[in-house]
């Protein structure tokens, strides 16, 4: 799109030349407009125009459609704004005057990003189906680290010991586990250690024979029973006490039971996975924690991290749980104007299970179809957002670019190897750190 129209009869015509399908907008509420539909793999866009320049328009169509690849032209003089443009998730940029090659060669490279992404697209989708990830939603490094490591580990008969703040999702990742192990079809049992007293614990997992205790007028088979060749979840095993953590200890180690009031053992055959809140090294080094248990746990371990860690993930969550609770109460809702910038700035101490929360309750608050700040968030982070000054690009520019640094490091600088790391080419990778300014030498 371009305001000068000779100019932009010339760029279609170049377009046209090559083979591809043109629509023209003569200017750039025009071009944003027909850029936003999702209708165009490329979006060619002038810089400088009238009421709604090129950055606008930029801006416009990658919130609306990510997968759009946006080529900005540029008078001399203007890099800078290029550069700028390149920061906001521009492909590339062409510098006037340009030849019909030059023109056709960058048009083809943006297709073949686009063609790329949308596979990536379709392989996320199908890894998602075929290892029953559904619920564990983000495209953070943290969160792909975790699901590459619940692949390799789940087919394993490895005890896991998933750690994390509260409702980052650790029972998710259980059951992730448990979906893609052998053990698929059979039970997976779970159990609130920090929900029942250690008497009642204790008869819930091993069961207990008639008459072992004042009201026990059957014999009855515990958990641990039923979890027979399936996988038993501890969620909060830190909230156990010492002695039953040596029963537990014992259990886990012969394999086998001995119910309340019986001295028969009975072969179990489980899978366990342990979770909990608490570090578990400071635990033992209290005594709060047994530290023969913990070493029989920390086999194969997962560190969920806090959602404040991984704000590039808030938006994608946003919208599952919008999907999800508009659906469910039968509704019509979305966020208003800026509502998601203050929503990617809110620390979430309660993490994904706050942010889910908040959603349900701001689509039944909702009038009018429109979520606004005050339905979705509490005062006080409203406020603290707004006082940070910092836009939702911003934060995933720091979210991206801590991860690229620390895929550098872990490669030693090597390029190559970091980009293997991110799942990316080198040539993407080089273009991250040149639009985010990251130079990096191996020491």
């Amino acid at each position: 799109m371009d305001d000068q129209r000779n100019m932009r009869t010339t760029l279609a015509m170049m377009l046209r030349g090559g083979g591809y399908a043109v629509d023209e907008a003569s200017d750039g509420a025009q071009g944003r407009e027909l850029g936003s539909t999702g209708a165009y793999d490329v979006v060619i866009t002038d810089l400088r125009m009238g009421e709604v320049d090129g950055i606008e328009v930029l801006r416009s169509v990658k919130e609306a459609q990510p997968m759009t690849e946006v080529i900005v032209m540029t008078a001399y003089g203007t890099i800078e704004s290029a550069v700028e443009a390149m920061r906001l998730g521009a492909f590339d940029y062409i510098q006037k005057p340009f030849g019909e090659q030059e023109l056709i060669v960058k048009v083809s490279k943006a297709l073949e990003s686009r063609r790329l992404h949308g596979q990536v697209q379709m392989f996320a989708q199908e890894f998602r189906e075929r290892y029953h990830f559904e619920a564990i939603i983000g495209r953070s490094q943290a969160i792909r680290d975790v699901l590459t490591r619940v692949t390799k580990i789940a087919p394993t008969d490895a005890i896991v010991l998933i750690t994390g703040e509260s409702g980052t999702g650790k029972e998710l990742v259980a059951r992730a586990v448990h979906a893609n192990s052998k053990r698929a079809d059979l039970p997976f049992v779970t159990v609130n250690c920090a929900a029942i007293t250690e008497t009642l614990l204790e008869s819930e997992l091993f069961g207990h024979a008639r008459g072992a205790f004042t009201g026990a007028a059957n014999a009855r088979k515990g958990l641990f029973e039923e979890a027979d060749g399936g996988t038993f979840f501890f969620d909060e095993i830190a909230e156990t006490t010492l002695a039953f953590q040596a029963k537990l200890l014992r259990a886990l180690q012969e394999g086998e039971i001995r119910r309340i009031g019986e001295n028969r053992p009975i072969k179990v055959d489980m899978r366990v996975i342990a979770a909990t809140n608490i570090d578990l090294s400071t635990a033992v080094e209290e005594r709060r924690f047994r530290q023969d248990l913990y070493y029989r746990l920390n086999v194969a371990r997962f560190i969920l991290p806090p959602l404040r860690s991984r704000r590039e993930d808030v938006p994608l969550l946003v919208e599952f749980f919008l999907e999800k609770y508009t659906r469910k109460m039968n509704k019509r809702a979305q966020l208003g104007e800026s509502v998601m910038d203050q929503l990617v700035m809110y620390d979430y101490p309660g993490n994904v299970r706050e942010l889910e929360n908040m959603v349900e309750q701001a689509v039944a608050l909702a009038s009018g179809g429109i979520i606004t700040a005050d339905d979705i968030l509490p005062e006080a982070p409203k406020k603290s957002a707004r006082a940070t000054g910092r836009t939702l690009a911003d934060i995933v520019d720091e979210a991206e670019r801590e991860a690229v640094l620390e895929a550098l490091r872990g490669a030693d600088g090597s390029r190559e190897r970091a980009a293997v790391a991110l799942d990316i080419s080198p040539t993407t990778l080089w273009r991250k750190m040149t639009r985010l300014g990251i130079t990096y030498d191996a020491k």
